[in-house]
């Protein structure tokens, strides 16, 4: 393992940006962890945080002076996509060449498209069908083309995690647990990627440790949890001591919705997901960490719902004694 070093971490408010502070602290890097502003709750206070404007590039360069690798967690909203993806890739890869720094990006499986395999590697052909795909994959050709600049992306499937940051998981599925009830929006026989944000970040962690062991441009698979509907139900029903019911998401009103809400426009354009049946394959990594180990699922989902219900049969055993803190 190397030593650790410095670190800038992108977008520190967001989901994974906050999750990324975190792991990168936990295991000694000095962090700086940057946002437009810090108005409210932000991550840990055990790094520093830097206020900018990642469109910048001259003040994001600045800001990245020094650091050894930048952490990529910008995610604008889905109707700036178009806008704001390409302005802050050419700001981020001007700041990596500038300073010399690894680019960590956290990836998604968007770059796929709707007839994507059952099991996705790094060597799955990007056959995007969605704009928000296409651009994804732009961006991520963007990093691999850039003279002088290495990135690593770690792919992965949807976030599950305690803070309710408007995902899936915590804003639609169980959304009213404590009603006992969750909303699947696909088949429940289908399966479907989920990462651990923890968990996921702590990978990343691990891979910026030995980058200088990858080429150029690595693309890695994090596996997280591979569940159809009903196991996801199931497992939500175990850690949450309840039976539960379950409704369907009625997507024909929500592209009608759609037609005038941009931001649900965006988020029925990617039905998909939950119709087509997806893995994530997570042999490379296991070769590049061969230590990491991932959290139990039940663990994983009694932590990402403990604040949704009075008591939880596994709530005694998410404490952070019980989770993995290292590789």
């Amino acid at each position: 393992m190397e030593m650790q070093g410095n670190v800038i971490v992108l977008g520190a408010k967001g989901r994974f940006g906050r999750a990324g502070v975190d792991a990168f602290v936990n295991r000694g890097w000095q962090v700086r962890a940057l946002a437009r502003n810090w108005d409210g709750e932000g991550p840990s206070g055990r790094a520093g945080r830097i206020r900018g404007d990642a469109f910048d590039s001259e003040n994001l360069a600045a800001a990245c002076d020094g650091c050894d690798v930048i952490v990529n967690a910008l995610n604008p909203p889905y109707p700036h996509w178009a806008e704001d993806l390409p302005r802050l890739t050419t700001s981020v890869i001007a700041a990596a060449r500038k300073t010399g720094a690894t680019v960590m990006i956290p990836g998604n499986v968007y770059n796929y498209g709707d007839a994507m395999p059952a099991r996705l590697t790094a060597a799955t052909p990007q056959t995007p069908t969605t704009r928000k795909g296409r651009l994804r994959v732009a961006m991520e050709r963007a990093f691999a083309a850039a003279p002088d600049v290495r990135t690593i992306v770690l792919r992965a499937g949807d976030f599950m995690e305690r803070t309710a940051t408007g995902n899936w998981f915590d804003s639609q599925i169980t959304k009213n647990l404590a009603r006992g009830s969750v909303m699947y929006p696909g088949p429940l026989d289908q399966i479907h990627a989920w990462a651990y944000l923890p968990d996921m970040a702590r990978a990343i962690a691990g891979l910026a440790e030995i980058r200088h062991s990858f080429a150029a441009f690595e693309d890695f698979g994090f596996p997280g949890y591979s569940l159809t509907g009903q196991e996801l139900v199931d497992a939500i029903a175990l850690a949450s001591g309840q039976d539960l019911t379950i409704k369907g998401l009625p997507w024909p009103l929500l592209r009608l919705a759609g037609l005038v809400m941009p931001q649900i426009r965006e988020v029925a354009e990617m039905a998909y997901l939950w119709q087509t049946p997806h893995a994530i394959d997570g042999a490379k990594l296991a070769a590049a960490l061969p230590d990491f180990r991932a959290t139990p699922l039940a663990l994983a989902i009694a932590d990402a719902v403990r604040d949704k219900v009075v008591a939880a049969p596994f709530s005694t055993l998410t404490r952070t004694a019980d989770l993995p803190s290292d590789l």
